[in-house]
Formats: structure tokens, sequence, C-alpha cells
């Protein structure tokens, strides 16, 4: 175990973020497989961003292998700032390109924005280690 994760304070933070994070990484992990399983939808919806469905197979390889990180300790900041950015560029397609709704990918991304907030501790060590 880190010594920043054990940092993390009092132990309504720490279940706090781990409820949290456990809920990300199952609705990330759920959106992840239905677009690497190809479900139709997933399929449509990729038809109509243009691109191609090596982009809808990107995307699951990149939310399924958040979500792993995600509740992988010691990684859970990473795996959030991970997912938060990718719901950045989620943002970005809902309103440039396929003109619908950005608010799911607007809440997804202030979750994990949150879950960096109450990992900052973790973050700070990681980016500390990753410097030397």
């Amino acid at each position: 175990m880190s010594t920043a994760s054990i940092q993390l304070g009092r132990p309504t933070r720490r279940i706090g973020a781990w409820t949290l994070q456990i809920i990300l990484a199952a609705a990330f992990a759920a959106a992840g497989s239905a677009k690497l399983a190809g479900v139709p939808y997933m399929v449509e919806l990729f038809d109509q961003i243009g691109v191609g469905q090596w982009f809808r197979l990107a995307t699951g390889i990149v939310e399924v292998t958040g979500a792993i990180v995600l509740v992988f300790p010691g990684l859970a900041s990473i795996g959030a700032a991970w997912l938060g950015i990718t719901m950045v560029f989620a943002v970005a397609t809902h309103l440039l390109i396929l003109h619908t709704s950005p608010v799911p990918a607007i809440v997804l991304g202030l979750l994990n924005a949150l879950v960096v907030y109450l990992r900052r501790d973790e973050f700070a060590a990681l980016i500390n280690r990753i410097r030397g």
C-alpha cells in the first residue's frame, strides 16, 4: 500500500472515493464492453461520428482500461484523470459532430474530476515519483 493512499485522511473521504470509483468503474466497464462487443446502438453511433469502427474499438479499450485502473489501488487517480479526459472529448463529439446532449458525458467527467480531487494526495505522489 502506498503512502499516498494511507494519507487519504478521514474514513468518510476514503469510503466516498471508493464508492464513487466502483460506480464509475462499473459504468465505464459496461459502456466500453458494449463498444467492444459491437452492440448495434454503438455501431450506429460510431457510424454517425464518421471516422470508422476502429474508433469504437479504441474507445472501448480506453474505457475498459480506465475502469480497471480506477479500482487498482494506488492508480485510481490516474484512471480517473484518463477517463475524465476521455469525457472532454466525448462532450466535444456530442456538441460538434453528433449534435446531441453532452450531459451524460459532462456528469461522468465531473465525477471523474471529483475522484481526482479526493485522491489528490495520491495523484501528487504519482506525479512526484514520475518526475524523479
